[in-house]
């Protein structure tokens, strides 16, 4: 490990103090490069000048201290919100670091005056009136003001403008408001879409549902059929906005925070639940120099995100953190309230963060589409197969069936600009026996390749085949068949224990397979490239299923008569809206137990 000679720690070293503090290292420019607390400063400042073993993150920040500085303090909660406070301040570049962050914007229902309005707030909640939130974002703010405005047309006008209407404006016209302003509307009918707003925000959009309900079937008794069809629709607008398959049950304020990490380049994703509703998630891809591991990034987040701002009272982490009592300690401090930050999860709350990892994997593979480093990937790729040129346009190639039944073959179709979706194929599969992958992967390889002899689209540089030596065979015979060159086909097959990072790669007219180090920036692409094949592919297969199928869906479902398929098609406005439910949804329809709602909801979301 390289030291700066500027800087000799061990003047230093000997007056550190044992207790708990806050440490500033600064480079020879005096820039602070990272900021640190510790429980003890004496043992941890002085671990980064013993001779050992260090990662790389450690030797190249060493390798640039001209200085160093501490501050004691009187515990190691206090540190922590020092140093959160310092690393805001300087933003050192061996820290892990946000984006500057805003405060949280709520929804403000003004509801001190005769026709209360809805808006966007941010900034202290001085004003009269309810606030609902925070969400997590400004975006999450104005499309829930935005489908609001659509079920229930409560203004949303200035003060200003609303005060000097001598008509009513286009909002009236289009149906979002009831124009209150020049006296359409009287105050008893307003106050009911304002209480039913409230419910909604504050979770019990269940009960707003229920009352729409009942006013729809007494319109419809009245032969109001008019006012029934308009509540109909209503209640399907609700529906869709609800957004509660994965928090109905929740109890107070909580944050689901999951963090993902590849190549370096880290995602956090968290999701903001209030009083048992989702308020939306935010995406952030925070700074983290390399070596950074999830439980660090994680951390660092959740001090950098919440101290100084509203913290809800739990917390869900994807990591168990180290020292995460001094974190609870910290947060409760500053927030005036008891903080529990909760890794270990079951129920409910473990389906919470089965949602928000899923949603950063997805992100994270979506910001990995960026050219720079798709032009990386590709180049390692060259190296990797030991191409003559960098392959431009990569095709891979999937088969999705049920025990044989609607076939399908996907081509999924990827460059050095990421995915071209434009250019994805679908195949449907005829005249082969059921099951038999390598006459279906053979029939699409050959109707692909002969419009691409015939001049149709592009041939590709690189045929990535999802599959092993028969499929790989199919290929080869394919081209041969066609007289196509130029295109190396590839197999990607999955190794014995079928675990990522250690798939096979068998490369046509090469006698050995080749195997990839699991971090290696070409497996990855590969692993992208085939897995967006797969999906593409079990997407076309679940559609071509479900439609050769003529029995309703309901129909299929043992335990659900007709009395329950009604009540079920009332609650929820048609089969759409069913399939949008969740499972606790499902079950409040009176007749539907907690068991059969989870079979309705996996037959139709299986």
């Amino acid at each position: 490990m390289t030291q700066s000679r500027l800087f000799d720690p061990d003047p230093v070293l000997k007056t550190l103090p044992t207790g708990p503090g806050v440490y500033r290292m600064f480079d020879e420019t005096g820039t602070v490069i990272y900021v640190g607390k510790a429980r003890n400063l004496k043992r941890r400042v002085s671990s980064y000048f013993r001779k050992g073993a260090h990662n790389a993150k450690t030797q190249a920040l060493v390798g640039q201290v001209a200085d160093l500085q501490v501050t004691v303090t009187h515990t190691e909660a206090e540190a922590l919100i020092l140093e959160n406070n310092l690393i805001k301040e300087h933003r050192p570049r061996y820290n892990v670091l946000l984006r500057d962050d805003k405060s949280y914007p709520y929804i403000h229902l003004s509801t001190q005056q005769d026709f209360p309005r809805l808006s966007f707030h941010r900034g202290q909640r001085r004003g009269e009136g309810r606030y609902f939130g925070p969400f997590p974002s400004s975006g999450a703010v104005r499309e829930t003001l935005n489908h609001l405005q659509k079920v229930f047309p409560v203004r949303q006008c200035r003060d200003s403008f609303y005060r000097h209407r001598s008509r009513p404006c286009l909002q009236y016209q289009i149906g979002r408001c009831t124009a209150p302003c020049v006296g359409y509307i009287s105050e008893a009918d307003y106050a009911r879409d304002v209480r039913h707003v409230e419910m909604f925000l504050s979770g019990q959009s269940n009960e707003v549902v229920d009352e729409l309900v009942g006013r729809m079937e007494a319109a419809a008794e009245a032969l109001d059929f008019e006012q029934a069809a308009r509540l109909r629709d209503r209640i399907t607008s609700l529906r869709r906005i609800q957004e509660r398959q994965y928090v109905s049950g929740a109890r107070g304020d909580v944050d689901v925070i999951a963090c993902r990490l590849r190549e370096n380049l880290a995602c956090v994703q968290a999701f903001v639940i209030r009083d048992g509703q989702n308020l939306g998630n935010q995406t952030y891809f925070p700074r983290t120099p390399p070596d950074t591991t999830p439980e660090e990034i994680l951390y660092a987040f959740i001090a950098r995100h919440y101290l100084g701002e509203t913290t809800p009272g739990e917390l869900l982490v994807s990591h168990e953190l180290t020292d995460g009592e001094v974190l609870e300690e910290a947060l409760g401090h500053d927030a005036g309230h008891r903080v529990r930050i909760a890794s270990r999860l079951r129920g409910d709350r473990r389906r919470w963060m089965d949602m928000a990892e899923r949603n950063a994997e997805h992100a994270l593979s979506a910001r990995m589409d960026s050219e720079a480093i798709m032009e990386r990937r590709f180049e390692d790729l060259q190296q990797a197969l030991s191409l003559d040129e960098i392959p431009e346009r990569i095709e891979c190639f999937d088969i999705s069936h049920t025990r044989g039944e609607a076939t399908v073959a996907s081509c999924v179709v990827f460059g050095r600009e990421g995915a071209i979706k434009d250019d994805y194929r679908r195949f449907n599969i005829e005249g082969i026996t059921g099951g038999d992958d390598y006459a279906a992967m053979h029939q699409a390889l050959e109707r692909r390749f002969r419009r691409l002899r015939e001049g149709e689209g592009t041939i590709p540089d690189l045929l990535l085949i999802d599959g092993g030596e028969g499929q790989l065979r199919q290929a080869e015979g394919v081209l041969e068949d066609l007289q196509i060159e130029g295109v190396t086909p590839v197999g990607i097959a999955k190794g014995p224990r079928r675990r990522p990072g250690e798939e096979v790669l068998l490369v046509a007219g090469r006698p050995d397979s080749i195997r990839l180090a699991p971090e290696s920036p070409a497996l990855h692409l590969l692993q992208q490239v085939r897995d967006e094949a797969h999906r593409f592919a079990i997407t076309g297969h679940r559609s071509r299923r479900g439609k050769s199928r003529n029995q309703s869906s309901l129909e299929e479902i043992a335990g659900l008569g007709p009395k329950r398929r009604q009540a079920l098609m009332k609650q929820f406005g048609g089969l759409k809206g069913i399939k949008r439910a969740g499972v606790e949804d499902l079950s409040r329809v009176p007749g539907i137990s907690t068991a059969l709602a989870e079979r309705i909801h996996g037959h139709l979301n299986g």
